[in-house]
């Protein structure tokens, strides 16, 4: 399986996985969405920010999940894994209030993160506000340039 992760291009989160400042992606949902239980060690994850082309390719190392969330669990979550998350120890406090209500969790650790031939992709299908793909093949979402 290979993965597309969207990421918020405001929270400039793509620099901090180059840098090797975040090295794991976490995505919190009230209900057990992509990724959930389709990701595992040694797969692709393609990042784009929004609105731009694909940029960076990582592999995964590790993924973990955590269910049954409440603040206190968001609180530890964000408290061991927040810097490897790419958040200063001074958001913390902010991504706990954003989070307290989620249910899930997914840490996502990262190996190798590297810049590519910038691609873009077709979400058709996927709906428009999807902010993670999953895909057998990369190929098969790239989006075809009409000349």
């Amino acid at each position: 399986m290979q993965h597309i992760a969207i990421m918020r291009k405001s929270w400039g989160l793509t620099k901090k996985i180059l840098s090797g400042e975040k090295k794991i992606e976490s995505r919190w949902y009230m209900s057990k969405y992509a990724p959930w239980d389709r990701i595992k060690a040694g797969e692709t994850v393609y990042f784009k920010d929004s609105g731009d082309p694909v940029t960076i390719k990582a592999t995964v190392k590790k993924v973990i999940q955590i269910q049954d969330l409440n603040k206190k669990r968001v609180k530890e979550i964000l408290t061991k894994y927040g810097k490897a998350d790419g958040l200063g120890i001074n958001e913390i406090p902010k991504f706990i209030e954003r989070f307290k209500d989620k249910k899930y969790c997914i840490l996502i650790f990262l190996k190798n993160p590297k810049t590519i031939k910038p691609f873009h992709i077709d979400k058709s299908g996927f709906g428009m506000m999807a902010a993670w793909i999953c895909v057998e093949n990369i190929n098969d979402i790239l989006q075809t340039l009409r000349s």
